[in-house]
């Protein structure tokens, strides 16, 4: 039994609901309160609230908190009811923003995976008019590098910017930035009314993810790939080694048996979250590097001849 459904009464879905009704709860509420679709001073913040209760529920870890202990336990906050893992998800007690909701809105597939592409977002032109109706603030794009292992735990971010006030002031401004489980290089986040003032409004920034080369692993999609440097003698006789995990875990490996060049072993569910499946994990394949000699001397050769 569930501690509190407010967040499932957000999204119209039962506390038993699965992902495809999570999901198919917060579309289906996501485009009632768009503010670029209902215009009611009420709907913005509707909208925030409804992205944040998916934000949470579509995150095995952070619906399981939610359940046992409640939304202020879910969000980081201060323990509810003796809540163990306050915190829990990394969040920190950060306080989802208006931003927020437009990045899950966005990650989610925004209006084109809501109507599959195509025209006009409301059909009947409402959605033209009414961007017509107002000036769009200038976007500012600036890229954020990122390390793999945050893109592998998620984390949060904070960035100093500087920006132009209303009377031409310089001024600093911290944007703290949510970066969720699985998040790919190219992602796109934007945080309006965060840059330079200019024409009665301040600059939307967007960031622009830019994952960092990791010495060890390389990342391909939701896979992850190792490369293993093993001795010709390894290679033939076999070896013992370990590699350690982005999250910490050390993964032994062994063989008694040869190694053929090129070899490459995979293991499944030890790649990256999948940000739009969570609790689901890509592979990590490693792939097995053998340091042939340039060089045998005639001895060594005498014995390969007589060995092979």
């Amino acid at each position: 039994m569930v501690k509190e459904t407010k967040l499932y009464d957000l999204l119209g879905v039962s506390s038993s609901a699965d992902d495809s009704e999570l999901k198919k709860g917060y579309r289906k509420m996501a485009l009632k309160y768009h503010p670029d679709k209902n215009p009611s001073p009420e709907a913005a913040e509707k909208f925030k609230e409804v992205s944040e209760a998916y934000e949470i529920l579509s995150d095995a870890e952070k619906r399981e908190v939610y359940d046992q202990y409640g939304l202020e336990a879910a969000r980081g906050n201060a323990p509810a009811g003796g809540n163990p893992f306050a915190g829990a998800g990394g969040r920190g007690g950060h306080t989802f923003s208006q931003a927020d909701a437009f990045n899950m809105f966005n990650q989610a597939g925004g209006f084109e995976d809501f109507f599959g592409g195509g025209a006009s977002h409301f059909g009947g032109g409402f959605g033209q008019q009414q961007q017509q109706s107002r000036r769009e603030p200038t976007i500012v794009d600036l890229n954020l590098p990122v390390a793999l292992e945050d893109l592998y735990t998620g984390a949060t971010k904070k960035m100093k910017i500087k920006r132009k006030g209303p009377q031409g002031q310089i001024d600093e401004a911290i944007i703290q930035i949510q970066l969720k489980k699985g998040w790919k290089a190219g992602t796109k986040l934007s945080y309006p009314n965060e840059g330079d003032y200019e024409n009665g409004q301040r600059q939307t920034v967007r960031f622009t993810l830019v994952e960092k080369p990791h010495p060890v692993f390389k990342r391909d999609g939701n896979d992850l790939r190792v490369t293993v440097k093993l001795t010709f003698k390894e290679s033939l006789l076999g070896y013992k080694k370990e590699i350690t995990t982005l999250d910490g875990r050390t993964i032994p490996l062994s063989k008694s048996t040869p190694t053929q060049p090129n070899a490459t072993n995979t293991y499944p569910g030890l790649g990256m979250p999948i940000s739009k499946t969570p609790g689901k994990f890509g592979d990590l394949t490693i792939d097995f590097k053998v340091d042939y000699p340039i060089y045998l001397s005639e001895e060594q050769k005498q014995i390969i001849n007589q060995n092979f």
